[in-house]
């Protein structure tokens, strides 16, 4: 079950072994994302940061050396970045289009980054669309379907229209609690597969819809 690459599977192993996490989730991220139009209002792609929890955090950033004590550069963080987006494909992203109720296809990052702020790592990535489109409704969902990764959006801003037309509306639909949920199931429950797509009950849910 790699999770965001092998190096961070080992971490989150690490986690899941020191701390008492009994069942799923073991890694939280607060995720803030951009829907990116071009000029004649296609829809390019999808521009995520993805903020990790700061236990999984402090584990991922033991062994990269830095310059200065505490203070990570983009260059130093560079080949961890490159080893999470590179994973991102086998699962989907986590991110999961459709456009006018027609399943949208996503080609490997771009733009990719990492940075350390106020404790906590956050992932940056351009989401390219295989074939960019015109749509009046598009929905977009961020989510683990095994919920290995707990997604929850922002409370400030959680998804921005850049460049889209004037008239386009944002509906969000937030998730229950699937962590209170997955600790009833308990870990058993996920190790033999029966709730591999047990996130999607807990998507988090953006629709937009342009006239």
């Amino acid at each position: 079950m790699r999770r965001l690459g092998q190096t961070l599977l080992m971490i989150a192993m690490l986690v899941a072994g020191t701390t008492v996490a009994s069942a799923h989730p073991h890694v939280w991220v607060k995720s803030a994302s951009e829907l990116v139009y071009a000029a004649d209002g296609t829809i390019t792609g999808v521009r995520h940061s993805w903020t990790f929890d700061d236990m999984f955090s402090a584990y991922a950033l033991q062994g990269i050396e830095t310059k200065t004590k505490g203070v990570y550069t983009r260059e130093e963080l560079a080949p961890l970045a490159q080893t999470n987006v590179e994973s991102l494909k086998e699962f989907g992203f986590f991110t999961f289009a459709k456009a006018d109720g027609r399943k949208q296809r996503f080609v490997q990052p771009v733009d990719y980054y990492l940075e350390y702020k106020d404790a906590a790592l956050v992932l940056h990535f351009l989401l390219p669309f295989k074939t960019p489109f015109k749509t009046q409704q598009l929905s977009l969902e961020i989510f683990d379907p095994s919920y290995f990764v707990d997604f929850q959006l922002q409370e400030k801003e959680p998804i921005k229209l850049v460049g889209a037309p004037a008239a386009c509306a944002i509906a969000i639909e937030r998730p229950t609690d699937g962590a209170a949920s997955a600790k009833k199931l308990g870990e058993d429950n996920f190790l033999d597969g029966s709730n591999a797509n047990f996130g999607a009950m807990f998507a988090n849910k953006i629709t937009v819809n342009c006239p």
